[in-house]
């Protein structure tokens, strides 16, 4: 959608001044070169100047399980919370498109900015609330939000709660809307699961006027850089454009439901080359007099299911709590627990609140995923 936020000039790439007779500058803010989705900002200083560099640290993930074929379950609230954000973020999944995992901030990031050089990210907020602070403008966020942010967007988050929850993905592809949800002009469609209403773009603040050394930790080609710019990062006095960071709330998405039980696809929220992310809401099943709730045994031949429990009683699992993962791997089938199928007939609705990562490339698995995994899982179909 476009928007336009603050005080912009009537045409792009021409002369603009404040009342005093001061430059603003223009910025290009996009993606694919000059091809891609784009915003125009307008700064009060020149948004290059940087004054030093810090030390570049790896912040690359490790496999310690290069090729996994094994389903897996992980404790994921078992990872130790931290105060920093960004020392927070555990990388649980990943491999050259997608990097999951979860966070377990405590404090909000008050001493320096943040940018990613290398992917889009999504964080879904499975606890807290707070606001996302963006050369954008202000975002307020809470428990079940998705929360999108597109690469090289310099952002503070501000936690208002020490217990915060945070699954993320810093995906190397462009988060967008599944297609088929999309016309071709691409507004959402009427029988899509949400609409252009249920999406929250930043709010307009007023541009901070500053200079001294503000510190961005930049993360490029799997390495985080500290650059110190001369002026404030979040001196925009407008911008207009397609691209921008946005919120929607889990609770907003409006399930489909047929006779009989639906597939995957009819849950999903985003869609990308190499992955897509569902979202499974409380819902009526299916309504077939013989009907089974409860997914058939399927074989993920050429895509990896990553599943994040959030809230309710997952009906196809036992055992399952909040903030646990299942991992079931392309090239072996996968389906409901033992009893569960059964116990699903007749069933008329389901609470159950999960996000559903599935990718086309195999995954690998870090230290801290094995860590935090729950090993009787493997026997668990038996």
């Amino acid at each position: 959608m476009y928007l336009k936020r603050g005080n912009i000039p009537h045409k792009r790439h021409t002369v603009y001044k404040s009342k005093e007779g001061a430059f603003y500058y223009e910025q290009l803010f996009g993606t694919e070169g000059f091809n891609g989705k784009a915003s125009l900002l307008y700064h009060l200083e020149r948004p290059t100047q940087i004054t030093s560099l810090g030390k570049a640290v790896s912040v690359a993930p490790r496999a310690a399980v290069e090729h996994n074929i094994a389903p897996r379950k992980l404790e994921g609230f078992n990872i130790a919370a931290t105060d920093d954000f960004l020392e927070s973020r555990t990388i649980l999944f990943f491999n050259n498109f997608i990097n999951i995992g979860l966070a377990m901030p405590k404090q909000s990031m008050t001493d320096y900015f943040y940018k990613n050089g290398d992917a889009d990210e999504m964080l879904f907020i499975h606890k807290g609330k707070g606001t996302l602070h963006t050369l954008f403008g202000d975002l307020a966020f809470t428990e079940g939000d998705y929360v999108v942010i597109p690469r090289g967007c310099i952002y503070q988050i501000e936690l208002e709660t020490t217990d915060n929850k945070i699954l993320f993905l810093e995906s190397r592809d462009e988060i967008w809307f599944p297609k088929n949800y999309l016309n071709r002009f691409g507004q959402l469609m009427e029988h899509s699961p949400f609409c252009e209403r249920d999406l929250r773009a930043p709010e307009f603040v007023e541009p901070i006027k500053a200079t001294g050394e503000f510190p961005i930790k930049i993360r490029k080609e799997g390495m985080l850089h500290t650059v110190n710019y001369k002026t404030h990062p979040f001196d925009v006095v407008g911008w207009d454009g397609y691209h921008y960071p946005f919120a929607m709330s889990i609770h907003d998405f409006e399930p489909i439901t047929g006779r009989v039980h639906q597939p995957p696809p009819v849950h999903q929220t985003f869609g990308t080359r190499s992955y897509v992310v569902c979202s499974f809401v409380p819902r009526l099943f299916d309504y077939h007099p013989q009907a089974i709730p409860a997914p058939y045994n399927h074989s993920n031949i050429d895509s990896e299911e990553i599943l994040y429990y959030v809230d309710g009683d997952f009906m196809s699992r036992k055992g399952i709590r909040p903030g646990q993962f299942t991992l079931h791997t392309g090239g072996i089938p996968h389906g409901p627990a033992p009893g569960t199928m059964e116990k699903s007939i007749g069933a008329k609705s389901t609470e159950e609140l999960a996000v559903m990562i599935d990718t086309f490339h195999p995954l690998k698995l870090t230290q801290a995923a094995l860590d935090i995994e729950d090993p009787t899982y493997l026997t668990s179909w038996l």
